[in-house]
């Protein structure tokens, strides 16, 4: 597990992912069969893998990549570094014949992604790409709903996504700062279209244009030494999507707005019969038979109370973590070869989305996203 001692690769992968499938005695694949994950923590810093491994209470770590890539006791290949490294680094494990787990994005460049694609092909190995979202429970409810043809006609999706990033200046900030350089991968629209690439084409249909416009709205901020850099990278995206079977999808991504909705994603999706908005974990509806008949009078008080005629979805089924769902479904393909359809081209879909985007921006104009 390459990465760790960062953000996504501690806190997702490690202790919300891999600690409870070891915790919970691995993945049961049959009655007396169980896929026990054994890893060893790769980074950089001795110290920090030191400390991570001591409250994972994961003891194998190394600094040293090659050496470990050589062991054949490490079948599988996650990378959870920045985004610039990832590429070389998959590069040295397929061609030691590793199975290959990453986050996305898998690369900045749709030809450096369908690369990596190609040398997995080539090489035999079986691969993946972190696609967490299509397992939070307030999706999963929206594709039960589209499921039971709640929606009739879905006509269009729209999403907001973010929050207020602090600058460091006087508060910490949150993210960190190769988000908002480009000299390294950083950038919300690099970040953010890879994950709605995958939620469209997987829950609405495939993508066949787009129209972005991003933004660099604070120029600059404190970095980890508490020096301040300028912000070259943008750090929000205004992006409308246009779907196969006419679905129009708009997705605001900020890391420079404040939150007044339910979650920090929402998903508002409308249709024919009905309506419902997701956040991470909840869903809410609203059906035709249902639905307030305003009518505009900007001179009185508004006599409708909108948010109350929504209904909440319940739990109609458990739902673990997104990270670790898709974790134990790559290790039963893995090693049961059960189907994974999220593989490396899946990730490179959202590499090329995203580099459609920032075409759009610099064009100012709607770019076709053609099959790859």
């Amino acid at each position: 597990m390459n990465g760790v001692t960062g953000r996504m690769g501690t806190n997702q992968h490690l202790l919300r992912s891999i600690v409870p499938i070891i915790q919970q005695g691995g993945v049961k694949i049959s009655d007396t069969e169980y896929i026990m994950p054994e890893p060893v923590l790769v980074g950089r810093n001795h110290t920090r893998l030191q400390q991570l491994a001591e409250k994972s209470g994961i003891g194998a770590f190394t600094t040293d990549l090659k050496g470990v890539l050589s062991d054949p006791a490490y079948t599988i290949y996650f990378d959870a570094q920045t985004t610039g490294r990832r590429a070389q680094s998959i590069r040295q494990a397929v061609a030691v014949g590793k199975h290959i787990y990453c986050e996305k994005p898998v690369a900045s460049e749709t030809a450096v992604a369908l690369e990596l694609h190609r040398l997995c092909e080539q090489a035999g190995v079986k691969h993946g790409v972190v696609q967490d979202k299509l397992w939070l429970p307030g999706l999963m409810k929206l594709k039960r709903l589209m499921q039971q043809g709640f929606f009739g006609r879905i006509l269009s999706v729209k999403g907001e996504f973010g929050y207020w990033v602090f600058e460091g200046h006087s508060i910490p900030a949150q993210r960190p700062s190769w988000n908002y350089r480009k000299e390294d991968e950083g950038g919300i629209i690099l970040d953010m279209l890879c994950h709605w690439r995958y939620v469209l084409d997987n829950l609405f249909g495939a993508v066949k244009a787009v129209s972005c416009l991003g933004a660099t709205h604070i120029p600059e901020r404190i970095d980890e030494q508490g020096n301040p850099y300028a912000c070259t990278a943008d750090d929000a995206a205004y992006a409308t999507f246009e779907l196969e079977g006419g679905i129009i999808a708009h997705f605001n991504s900020s890391w420079t707005t404040r939150v007044r909705r339910d979650d920090l994603l929402t998903l508002q999706v409308d249709g024919t019969h009905g309506s419902a908005v997701a956040g991470l974990r909840e869903c809410y509806t609203q059906h035709y038979g249902n639905t307030p008949k305003p009518v505009w009078n900007p001179d009185i008080e508004q006599p409708v109370r909108f948010f109350d005629g929504w209904a909440k979805v319940p739990d109609q089924e458990t739902y673990d973590n997104a990270f670790k769902a898709q974790w134990e479904l790559f290790l039963r393909h893995v090693v049961k070869n059960d189907p994974f359809p999220w593989d490396l081209k899946e990730g490179a879909k959202g590499v090329q989305l995203a580099e459609k985007g920032l075409e759009s921006w610099a064009k100012r104009c709607w770019i076709n996203v053609d099959p790859l």
